[in-house]
This record gives C-alpha cells, structure tokens and sequence, in this order.
C-alpha cells in the first residue's frame, strides 16, 4: 500500500493536459490518425518537463539531450475529432533513465483511449556520448534521489 507521502511525489512528478483533436488530426475512417497520438506525447511531456524548469531548452543549456530511444503506445479506442481528451503524463523513472508514462481518457465518461510510456536518455552534448545514469541535473529539478 502507497503512503501519503509516495502518493504526493507521484502526483508532483505528473501533468494533466486537456487535447480537443482538431479536423487535420483525423483520418480518412474518421477517427484520429494513429500517428498524431504521438505528437500528442509531446505537448503532455513538454508541459511535464516545464513544470521543473527543465524544458528542451533549459536541457540543451544543461550541457545535455535527451532523445527518445523508445516509445510504446496502446490504442484501446478511438478518439474523434473535436472530443475533449485528458492526458496525464507522470515520471516513473530518472535513475538510470528518464520514463514517462501516458494514460489518456475521454474527458467526460473516464474511459480509457490510449496508454503509452516514452524513455529518454541522457546524452552528454560536447562529446556525444550515452550516460549510463541520469546527470545530476535532473534529480535536481525533479527535486529526487538517485
């Protein structure tokens, strides 16, 4: 069982967007285009990240990127053009990685749409290089240990 305060820290490391599919979003069976869903991720990392004053730029002046090497997604129904999306993004990793995980639901009934999980990883700018942990840098915005 959680306690008060393992359920305060992940509820401090997630993000809740609202996403209304636009008319460009859907495809010819007129659902949205499975391919959209990820651009979706972005927008609900990029508010996730901003929350920590770590946004891609703020990355980048970190000496660091942080490129996508693995993404994974679940459609379990359809979303529509113009229906009011929620999408949480929560961090579950920053040791050795950093992993975002995307639960994404109808506004209005709950039911789920989409799941999915992003992983990053750290990679020194200067020499190009792969880190194998997570630079200080992140836990210190996450405000978490190693």
């Amino acid at each position: 069982m959680s306690t008060e305060k393992e359920l305060a820290s992940r509820e401090r490391l997630s993000c809740e967007i609202d996403i209304a599919p636009a008319f460009y979003d859907i495809d010819v069976m007129e659902i949205v285009y499975h391919g959209n869903y990820v651009r979706y991720l972005e927008l609900a990392r990029s508010a996730l990240l901003a929350q920590f004053d770590y946004d891609y730029p703020r990355m980048r002046d970190s000496g660091f990127a942080w490129p996508v090497v693995d993404m994974r997604l679940k459609y379990v129904r359809p979303a529509t053009f113009g229906q009011a999306l929620k999408l949480r993004a929560n961090i579950t990793e920053w040791e050795n990685r950093l992993r975002i995980d995307y639960v994404m639901r109808d506004a209005q009934t709950g039911q789920k749409i989409n799941t999915a999980h992003t992983i990053q990883v750290a990679v020194d700018m200067r020499s190009k290089e792969m880190c194998f942990v997570c630079p200080p840098v992140l836990w210190e915005r996450l405000g978490v240990q190693p």
